[in-house]
């Protein structure tokens, strides 16, 4: 799938300057049409990213506005995202070619502070000098998709989840 240039500059100044976008896809369960939620819990939820770098990249987060991935959550809460992480990635793995898949936990207090996971899957063929890091970058572009490429992403990994 191709990459298209991604504006760097106008995300920062939005995740900086508006609401939380994992609340706001919480309370509106993907209603742009972009953050097709794909599987949730009581507590948690997994969904589609905007700008993915990689086919199938998906984020999971808590429900509840959450800012440190460790100290924030109790051991049991923290296994109950992690085993959502892990059947999500499982689904991903089920409907996408995929190399490699890359799990990480990003965000900033400055930005994006909610804690979420990035399910990020590697397709096979990618040049070793293209993983890792410069997979994952958005300034190294983002696909080029449609919210309808992204529905009908979103109703196989439901599909792959609810086997």
């Amino acid at each position: 799938m191709q990459r298209i240039p991604f504006d760097l500059e106008a995300y920062v100044r939005r995740v900086r300057s508006s609401p939380c976008f994992i609340c706001e896809v919480v309370a509106t369960s993907g209603s742009d049409g972009w953050h097709e939620v794909v599987a949730q819990t009581e507590d948690n939820v997994a969904f589609l990213c905007k700008y993915p770098t990689l086919l199938g990249h998906v984020l999971v987060a808590p429900k509840a506005h959450r800012q440190h991935v460790v100290s924030d959550f109790s051991v049991d809460a923290f296994l109950q995202l992690m085993s959502l992480v892990h059947r999500v990635a499982k689904a991903v793995e089920a409907t996408i070619e995929v190399e490699r898949t890359y799990l990480l936990s990003l965000g900033s207090q400055q930005g994006n502070s909610h804690v979420h996971w990035h399910i990020s899957p590697l397709p096979p063929g990618v040049p070793y000098h293209e993983q890792q890091f410069h997979a994952l970058m958005a300034e190294n572009g983002v696909l080029a998709w449609t919210p309808e490429q992204a529905g009908a992403l979103a109703a196989r990994l439901r599909a792959a989840l609810s086997d």
